[in-house]
């Protein structure tokens, strides 16, 4: 892209920006002209990115619609969104090696591409009598309790956690339930892989 191209971008994001300013205060271009001494030709031709401007021009334009020139450019050239929302009970629901009845997994964001960077899990427990096995995994492993109470072994040590508690591991290290304690129970388990290793 070369200047040109990108001038005449920045000349139409700023003429939309003060034409929506404008009409969100409910001024004609003659209300502008009155108040910036521009005439209304310039005006419009402004707004319809069809001349430059100096910043004297830009300054009194922002006063006159009382905004700051920083606000004028806020939102230029800020990348496109592109953020991946799952709604509640729609996270996609994966069975684990191990589980049975009353133990569900759901992902709750999707990775794509070739390389997973972090699996993003709510896992939901409502049945003392399951066993849970090991497990073992690439990266670090973040989990949050949301309810319930939970004692999760990592290694040869466990951990009681409640409501509210938080445990960070190495998922190398064989890791899992231990005792259900106080049911239901319901918390966040964040995968991180260190991309250099993953396939």
């Amino acid at each position: 892209m070369d200047n040109t191209d990108l001038n005449h971008g920045l000349e139409r994001y700023i003429g939309n920006t003060i034409r929506e300013l404008r009409n969100k205060q409910d001024l004609t271009i003659s209300d502008v002209s009155d108040l910036t001494g521009i005439s209304r030709g310039m005006l419009s031709k402004i707004e319809n990115a069809q001349t430059a401007m100096s910043l004297d021009t830009l300054s009194r334009l922002s006063r006159a619609l009382g905004v700051s020139l920083s606000t004028l450019f806020r939102n230029y050239d800020v990348p496109n969104g592109g953020a991946q929302m799952v709604r509640q009970g729609e996270g996609m629901e994966v069975v684990r090696r191990g589980t049975k009845r009353g133990h569900t997994y759901h992902l709750l964001a999707y990775d794509q591409g070739p390389n997973k960077q972090f699996e993003p899990f709510l896992i939901t427990m409502n049945d003392e009598s399951e066993v849970f096995p090991t497990f073992e995994h690439p990266g670090t492993e973040f989990i949050h309790i949301l309810d319930g109470v939970i004692e999760y072994r990592h290694g040869q040590k466990t951990y009681v956690l409640k409501k509210g508690d938080s445990l960070t591991f190495r998922g190398d290290i064989p890791h899992g339930p231990e005792n259900l304690i106080k049911l239901p129970i319901s918390f966040l388990s964040i995968i991180i892989y260190n991309t250099s290793n993953t396939n």
